[in-house]
């Protein structure tokens, strides 16, 4: 079973234990340190639960802490749009898990949040997460051509997103 819910402090040591991998940190922007401390963690949790726009949900399986998953806000013209981003720790990889978080999350943006599109841009290698993002029904929009800068090697940036309409014709 698959769930998500606000961070809290209790989950600090979970966080900084499952995220201190660096074939998480290899998948992810820069801004995700290697190694990733418990400092990091509580840093993480407190600024998540500040007053933002953004929007970041522990996910949950089976009652463990098992990554994290977020909508980011965007403005001026692209104000209906929210970036999805997310990771899941190394041992919970291969169980359909984001699949189901993403789906959770989709709702919330599409539903609650009420925004027009959702997308996410994945890292050309990380191919896993193509194939999630295809599952849950992203339609693949292009490639941006060595956009990624990331352990000194260039890689293309493979860009993803679904319209509102396209979730709710996919619900019924």
């Amino acid at each position: 079973m698959v769930s998500v819910r606000k961070l809290n402090k209790k989950d600090a040591q979970n966080l900084a234990l499952i995220a201190n991998n660096k074939n998480i940190s290899d998948n992810l922007r820069d801004v995700f340190p290697h190694p990733y401390t418990l400092k990091d963690a509580e840093w993480f949790i407190d600024f998540n639960n500040k007053e933002s726009l953004d929007h970041r949900w522990a996910i949950k399986y089976h009652g463990e802490f098992s990554g994290i998953i977020g909508l980011h806000v965007k403005d001026d013209v692209y104000a209906q749009n929210l970036e999805l981003g997310y990771w899941l720790g190394e041992q919970y990889w291969g169980k359909s898990i984001m699949t189901q978080a993403i789906d959770l999350v989709l709702n919330i943006g599409f539903s609650e949040i009420g925004c027009h599109r959702i997308y996410a841009s994945v890292f050309s290698f990380n191919q896993a997460s193509c194939r999630v993002l295809e599952k849950c029904g992203f339609k693949n929009e292009g490639i941006s051509e060595e956009a990624i800068f990331k352990n000194g090697s260039f890689y293309d940036e493979i860009r993803f997103s679904m319209l509102r309409q396209s979730f709710f014709n996919k619900k019924s």
